[in-house]
């Protein structure tokens, strides 16, 4: 598919007075494809290096490292709610707005969660869409170039426009047959998610959820939460990837051995300096605030899951009907129901999970019920699975 823009700026915009004009004229579009090009292995927030836009028509670059440009216009054109901000795969371009805007671009769409819905897959490529909806190969060779390096090259600024000139195109396409399909509003609750400022904001209290985790006893899990807290805080003040601070196995090991005295610290995996490691001192400060905190600090377990496991046949049923739905729907599974959400309904036929409201309900929640509950039976006909009512 060729590219039919009228106007493709190959120059990436380095001044205010020419993100001024380019704003102005993209303030009366219906919608706006966006995408960011960012660098953060080095750092625990995002370095925006480039954003590109595209309303169909026009697609630029606009260059955040360059000294003679203030980005206040293009704040108030993501802000401007007339306007559909289009993402591919948002989470990570929303979390870059969010911190240097202060809020989020409104209203989103998101063509991934879209391609959920359309029968595309989980998580569906952005150069997969592309060529499964508009039969067009994108050119992903500069995919891992370092975008923070000047001056950019023509081919890096060709793949960066690329990326909202085709998701300008892919947009109407998505829209008009997910309407066509009666489907336009099964992922409102999925960009309503994204438009949340709380989904991309981590506070230091959570940050031990991150962490992979075995069993663990209660002591060490109380000090594993404050240690992970105070990582977090050191991250975000340093603005250091967490694992530059101290690796999560480290953690772990700090946790589980709980050093009192500076020579214990030798013995910790990886524990950066060792004896006469600089972090020595606040640790040992915040193990002994662990100390004196409550177990009752500690999160309390579902006692629904922790007194009674779903039934193995009743979990296997639910499963093979999410697959049986899903596919016959060409939807990602993850939409209807998690491997929480089906242990929930197995114990409830009244759980609080989304699979049981709305569109999702009809299409999976009541057959879920019917079939728990002895009034629809699953056959295999022609080496197909339907439903029979009991």
């Amino acid at each position: 598919m060729p590219n039919t823009l009228n106007l493709k700026t190959s120059e990436p915009i380095t001044k205010t007075k020419m993100l001024t004009a380019v704003t102005e004229r993209f303030q009366s579009a219906s919608f706006l494809a966006v995408d960011t090009e960012f660098m953060r292995e080095k750092t625990y927030y995002p370095q925006l290096c480039l954003i590109q836009i595209s309303d169909g028509k026009e697609a630029v670059c606009i260059d955040p490292l360059a000294r003679d440009i203030k980005l206040d216009a293009l704040w108030d054109l993501m802000r401007n709610k007339s306007i559909v901000k289009v993402f591919h795969a948002a989470h990570q371009d929303l979390e870059i707005f969010l911190n240097l805007m202060g809020d989020l671009p409104n209203p989103v769409y998101d063509t991934q969660i879209a391609a959920m819905v359309m029968g595309q897959g989980d998580q569906v490529g952005y150069d997969k869409l592309v060529k499964a909806v508009l039969d067009y190969d994108i050119d992903k060779t500069s995919r891992f170039t370092d975008w923070s390096k000047r001056p950019l090259s023509d081919q890096q600024i060709a793949y960066a426009l690329d990326d909202v000139i085709y998701l300008a195109h892919l947009y109407p396409i998505i829209i008009k047959q997910l309407n066509k399909q009666g489907r336009g509003d099964w992922l409102a609750d999925e960009l309503d998610r994204l438009a949340c400022p709380n989904t991309y904001q981590t506070t230091p209290e959570e940050a031990w959820r991150r962490i992979k985790l075995r069993n663990m006893k209660a002591p060490a899990m109380l000090r594993l939460m404050h240690l992970a807290a105070w990582r977090e805080r050191e991250a975000q003040t340093r603005n250091l990837p967490r694992n530059r601070i101290v690796r999560d196995e480290t953690l772990i090991d700090l946790a589980g051995s709980n050093p009192e005295k500076r020579n214990a610290f030798s013995k910790i995996r990886n524990f950066p300096g060792g004896n006469n490691g600089k972090l020595i001192d606040p640790i040992l400060k915040v193990l002994s605030e662990a100390a004196a905190a409550s177990l009752e600090d500690l999160p309390q377990p579902d006692k629904r899951k922790r007194l009674q496991k779903p039934p193995t046949a009743i979990m296997e049923l639910l499963r093979v009907l999410l697959k049986h739905v899903t596919d016959h729907h060409g939807i990602a599974p993850r939409l209807i129901a998690s491997a929480d959400d089906l242990e929930a309904l197995a114990l409830d036929d009244n759980a609080p999970i989304r699979a049981l409201d709305g569109w999702r309900l009809d299409i999976f929640g009541a057959p879920a019920l019917k079939l728990k509950n002895g009034e629809t039976a699953i056959a295999i006909e022609n080496n197909k699975i339907r439903l029979i009512a009991l």
